[in-house]
């Protein structure tokens, strides 16, 4: 398995680069969210991987980091998921922001993605949600964590408060957000807030 590449930068494209490891040029798919942070030509690159291996053909996918790489194998479990959608799901956003989008149960966001209907986006949300619960969620970053965090004795806004200031948020502006909000769980409390904040304009 080819888990890291670490070297110069030979190609650049809008979906794809490849990385000269020594005399070997790596072709690795990436997602538009990756390759902003790719340098230009010539320039030294690392980029952590997954090799996807077909009956016709090696699949090399690249990731700025391994919270979007994990994010890339959850995807892939989803049905009717494959890489190339995985990848363009990727490409709406940083790993934090996408997490943000599943606690918020952010339909239209995931529907927004091409090849994407309302039926896959639903299940990606439910059934990635139920994969952050249940493992790594402090890997995958601070929504995730606090969704995972359900079963403490802590009170939900007290929850969902530390969440949003962990997503970015001021502690004002997470009190702000969380003012109107109402719900039983820190997960419909976060949700709520996040729905604000998208709606509010910046």
């Amino acid at each position: 398995m080819i888990a890291l590449l670490r070297g110069e930068v030979a190609v650049r494209r809008t979906d794809h680069v490849v990385v000269l490891c020594g005399d070997v040029g790596y072709r690795a798919a990436v997602s538009a969210e990756t390759l902003r942070h790719v340098p230009a030509m010539g320039e030294q690159v690392t980029l952590h991987t997954h090799l996807i291996v077909r009956d016709d053909a090696l699949a090399l996918f690249g990731f700025h980091s391994e919270q979007e790489r994990d994010l890339f194998l959850m995807l892939l479990s989803v049905q009717a998921v494959g890489p190339k959608v995985a990848l363009a799901v990727l490409s709406g956003g940083t790993p934090r922001e996408l997490i943000g989008a599943l606690a918020a149960s952010d339909v239209a966001r995931f529907q927004a993605v091409p090849g994407i209907g309302k039926r896959t986006a639903e299940r990606i949300i439910v059934e990635l949600r139920e994969k952050v619960a249940v493992s790594g969620a402090e890997d995958l970053g601070p929504a995730a964590a606090i969704l995972a965090r359900r079963g403490e004795p802590q009170h939900p806004r007290t929850l969902a408060r530390e969440g949003l200031v962990e997503l970015g948020y001021t502690p004002a502006e997470a009190e702000e957000l969380l003012s109107d909000a109402a719900g039983e769980s820190a997960e419909e409390l976060i949700s709520q807030a996040l729905r604000v904040a998208r709606a509010t304009p910046s």
